[in-house]
């Protein structure tokens, strides 16, 4: 029997450098093996060395491109990233709602890598009391994290579970705690849902090409997702992937900054 290509949506901003946004998610897509498609919420000059402009797309052209997807397309999951504004995100909402896809992972995407503030701060109120409740797994930092829950940021694990049982509160589904940010020798992420908490675990690795990491990750997770009985092995395989195209960063040359991920390290 010929078997389902799974088909996941992107919405989220364009990154004209390649190495986040919507450019990072559809080769995250291709490279775990599902159909990409994209509705994006934001043009950026963009590249390695900061973000150089902002032009956010309007609410109204969000949403048809959302209904021209959703139309056509069977969607398996939908990862949603850069928002821009309290207006994109109230669209965003409204279309998850009216087509209610199986899987929504929610990267709460505030600051670019460079510290580039990506999401008005306004803005905020409405991902937490709009987009939280919809989404069946959220992955913040823990400076997102913080300004969701409007505290201080977790500064250990113990900190981090605990806001993770926060955002579960919220209306959240499942929370994929990030511990990138904690001085430790390793990186520990935590999955907190309302059944179990599970930590894992990933050495850090001498490279400073990280630019889109974020955004990559909630892709594996999309991608993987309807590929996985669950979402503590849906973590764990996206975790793997990322964690060889890190490794594989430094056989690109691309610009003069903070530099992509691998994404393709496993075709060439």
């Amino acid at each position: 029997m010929k078997k389902n290509v799974f088909n996941v949506l992107t919405i989220a901003g364009s990154d004209s450098g390649g190495g986040a946004g919507i450019q990072a998610d559809l080769k995250t897509f291709s490279a775990l093996g599902v159909y990409g498609a994209s509705v994006v919420t934001a043009l950026t000059a963009q590249n390695t060395q900061g973000v150089q402009g902002v032009f956010p797309v309007t609410p109204e052209f969000v949403m048809a491109q959302c209904d021209s997807v959703f139309n056509d397309l069977r969607i398996d999951s939908v990862k949603c990233g850069m928002l821009a504004n309290a207006a994109v995100i109230e669209a965003v909402a409204a279309c998850l709602t009216r087509y209610q896809p199986l899987v929504f992972v929610l990267d709460t995407v505030m600051v670019a890598k460079g510290g580039d503030v990506l999401l008005a701060p306004e803005a905020v109120r409405a991902l937490r009391e709009t987009l939280l409740s919809l989404a069946d797994m959220v992955t913040p930092n823990l400076p997102e994290a913080a300004a969701l829950l409007g505290t201080d940021m977790a500064t250990d694990e113990t900190a981090m579970r605990e806001q993770g049982r926060a955002l579960l509160a919220l209306g959240a589904k499942a929370v994929l705690m990030k511990g990138g940010h904690l001085k430790s020798e390793d990186s520990p992420d935590w999955l907190i849902t309302p059944d179990e908490e599970c930590r894992f675990t990933a050495p850090r690795l001498d490279t400073r090409h990280t630019h889109g990491t974020g955004c990559t990750l909630s892709a594996a997770l999309a991608a993987l997702r309807p590929q996985r009985p669950d979402w503590k092995t849906t973590v764990q395989g996206a975790k793997n992937w990322l964690t060889q195209a890190l490794m594989q960063a430094d056989r690109l040359t691309v610009g003069r900054g903070i530099g992509p991920l691998h994404h393709f390290h496993q075709w060439w």
